[in-house]
């Protein structure tokens, strides 16, 4: 062999991973910098076409600029006198203070008068905020509750959007250190367990964190560029799935790695094999995931568009990194890569852990009892799955800790009505206000409604806008409760057949019901074209119909398993009484995508066993020697998701504990049990209409068959 060969052997690998390590270094502070692009305005999680958001657009005519309220809420300390004078003295000081508060750089807009609740307990002033002040929020509110304390003889709480907002703020801050912290740690401590090296679980961590690196650059540019949206819900989400799926990826290419060092004296021949052996099911597994992803951008929700393609990008880094960084300090490292372990010798009669060989066993003795009983306990748990309410999270619920705007708007609500400072918004033609205003008050569930005035103060000439005016309905129940969302549709179908009124109801009650609707209405959609893509995808990979055909069967069981499971778990062990909407779709893209996963790593490997040595023994063979390495990656995916739990709102610990448990049950039963005994059980027709050879089974080969399955090393 020439010496140039050689020396382009050792050149590429060194050149792969000064790249990485430039891209490491150059990038990596993008990490830590998406929140600089990042928005958390609520209002952008609204449906494109929905009514609500139809008033969004029309009310900007309606002011000078976009607010953001805040509402002051005073209640006495010792009952309702609070030691502060007569209630006049308490209500004519509160006014002083909001007066005061209207100086305060960031407020926009005259302030009204303090009023007084109905049982003479509590005052309420609602004070508008620049919606543009970022970080300067929490600052802002902290200088308006100093001022509003100067009231004697009350406790002064800040609800309504502004705090709630501010409270989401500190909630995602901890996105770019603690959750990547945590993340990377739980990741670590399973490889250094799984490998009992030093060296490896580094590397793997360091290809990890490259990637990630990679990923928030790429999606930092095109945010800068209003090319996609991150919000803190994706910026977290982003951190997990690059760490989970790099790691995944790298595990599998390792696996095979220390398999060829058996049988290559060469390192590079050994990386070349393994990479050759894997990739086609690393590709292929990247391509469900991101393709998955993908099928968010057809949702009608902002925040689930907004993930498909930031999800895609991430991932495509992590198929990069994995089959670029890797293979290259692969070749570099050679078996010292697994020190101060030996890569021992993957023998085909010996590979394969005792545990792996017992489940074959199993498997090969009784397929049709195990697919059976593993088949009937996943549909006993999916029967459950029709409980689980995705009717939203009660504001109360929002946040898993105590959060300063959820205490303020629960004693507002105690005092005020329940949609008091935060009403139904109504626009409508102005020559038929009078109509609209009466409608509205006689609708079931409305406490009273009003008509914005030029002056901003009650009983002044209406403010009209290009022929249009603006009500505000305050409801009777709480914003976020299901009482008044029916109250929303109620008043829509009594204003909506006011004669030429051309009514439009809004306003975050409204907001909520779109935002279900559209959630329904984007489940029924996205989730089949999900299924297809995957499905497309598993019959090119496998050359087969009816075995994708039951790979996709299986996950999405796994699915319906895993979500009733959630409807026990979410109100009986941590105390959710609702689920965010977009759980069920994102649980199921996450699910069925990383699911699908394991199953192409699993079959195939048993489809290229089967090649060689028949269906049977092509079965066991890749359950055992992919078993040790599959269950690995789903433990390390599980962990990685569980780390969304450090965030404490309450739709990332919802997906983190489906995507977790969902993992570890389609990493332990269904993949272990219940698709290698359905392709046992079934044998070739499982590949229909490929056909896979079948080698005539000779003496040697009930002999392997017994080593594969026997229990002892």
């Amino acid at each position: 062999m020439s010496t140039t060969p050689r020396r382009a052997r050792r050149l590429l690998p060194v050149l792969l991973l000064l790249a990485w390590l430039v891209v490491g270094g150059a990038l990596g502070p993008y990490a830590g910098r998406l929140g600089e692009v990042a928005s958390n305005d609520q209002a952008a999680f609204l449906p494109r076409s929905a009514e609500s958001t139809e008033v969004i657009a029309e009310q900007r005519a309606f002011r000078q600029r976009e607010t953001l309220p805040a509402i002051i809420v005073w209640t006495g300390d010792n009952g309702s006198d609070g030691g502060g004078g007569s209630v006049a003295d308490r209500q004519a000081a509160a006014t002083r203070a909001l007066t005061s508060v209207a100086g305060i750089p960031g407020t926009v807009g005259e302030v009204s008068p303090a009023l007084l609740s109905r049982d003479g307990a509590a005052l309420e002033g609602v004070v508008q905020l620049r919606p543009d002040l970022g970080d300067r929020l929490a600052e802002t509110l902290d200088r308006i509750r100093s001022t509003a304390e100067r009231v004697p003889g009350t406790t002064v709480r800040i609800a309504g959007p502004a705090a709630g907002q501010a409270d989401l703020a500190d909630a995602f801050a901890g996105i770019d250190g603690l959750l990547l912290a945590v993340a990377l740690v739980t990741v670590l401590v399973i490889l250094l367990l799984v490998y009992r090296s030093l060296l490896l679980p580094l590397v793997i961590i360091l290809g990890a964190v490259f990637a990630l690196a990679l990923a928030c650059a790429v999606v930092y540019v095109l945010a800068d560029h209003d090319l996609v949206r991150v919000d803190g819900q994706v910026q977290g989400i982003l951190s997990i799935l690059v760490i989970g799926a790099a790691t995944d990826y790298a595990l599998l290419l390792t696996a095979r790695f220390r398999e060829e060092l058996a049988r290559h004296s060469d390192r590079f021949a050994a990386v070349r094999a393994a990479l050759r052996q894997s990739w086609g099911a690393v590709v292929a597994s990247a391509a469900t995931v991101a393709l998955g992803l993908l099928a968010l951008l057809i949702s009608d929700l902002t925040n689930n568009r907004a993930l498909g393609p930031v999800g895609a990008i991430g991932i495509a880094c992590a198929v990069l990194s994995s089959l670029t960084f890797l293979p290259a300090v692969l070749v570099l490292l050679g078996r010292a890569a697994y020190w101060p372990a030996k890569p021992r010798a993957a023998d085909d009669r010996t590979a394969g852990h005792g545990v792996w060989r017992r489940v074959a066993a199993l498997v090969d003795r009784a397929p049709r009892r195990v697919w059976a009983i593993a088949l009937a306990g996943l549909l006993a748990c999916a029967a459950f799955a029709p409980a689980l309410t995705s009717q939203g999270v009660p504001l109360d619920e929002t946040f898993v800790d105590d959060a300063p705007s959820v205490a303020a708007q629960q004693t507002l609500a105690e005092h005020f009505p329940g949609g008091s400072g935060n009403p139904a918004v109504v626009v409508a033609t102005a020559d038929r206000l009078d109509r609209v205003l009466a409608t509205a008050r006689s609708t079931k569930g409305v406490a009273s409604a009003a008509g914005v005035t030029a002056s901003g103060r009650p009983g002044g000439e209406p403010l009209v806008v290009d022929g249009r005016v603006r009500v505000d309905v305050t409801l009777r129940s709480a914003a976020d409760s299901g009482a008044a969302e029916d109250t929303v549709a109620r008043l829509r179908t009594s204003l909506h057949a006011v004669p030429d009124a051309d009514a439009l109801v809004g306003g975050y009650t409204a907001q909520r019901y779109d935002t279900l609707r559209t959630a329904e209405r984007d489940r029924t959609l996205i989730v089949p074209v999900v299924l297809a893509v995957i499905f497309v995808i598993l019959a090119g990979l496998l050359r087969s119909l009816l075995m994708p055909a039951l790979l996709v069967a299986t996950v999405a069981l796994n699915f319906l398993a895993t979500l009733g499971v959630s409807a026990l778990v979410f109100p009986h062990v941590f105390g959710f009484t609702g689920t965010d909407p977009s759980v069920p779709l994102y649980g199921f893209v996450f699910l069925v995508a990383l699911g699908v996963d394991y199953n192409i790593f699993l079959m195939s490997r048993v489809r290229e066993e089967s090649l060689r040595h028949g269906v049977r023994q092509g079965v066991l063979r890749g359950l055992v020697t992919t078993g040790g390495v599959i269950t690995s990656a789903g433990v390390v995916l599980a962990a990685t998701f569980a780390a969304l739990g450090v965030i404490p709102l309450a739709f990332l610990a919802q997906i983190a504990f489906i995507v977790a448990f969902g993992v570890l049950l389609d990493t332990l039963v269904v993949r272990s049990l219940l698709v290698p005994a359905l392709a046992r059980d079934i044998g070739p027709r499982a590949w229909w209409p490929g056909r896979l050879s079948r080698p005539r089974e000779s003496p040697e080969d009930h002999d392997e068959i017994r080593d594969l399955t026997s229990a002892s090393p």
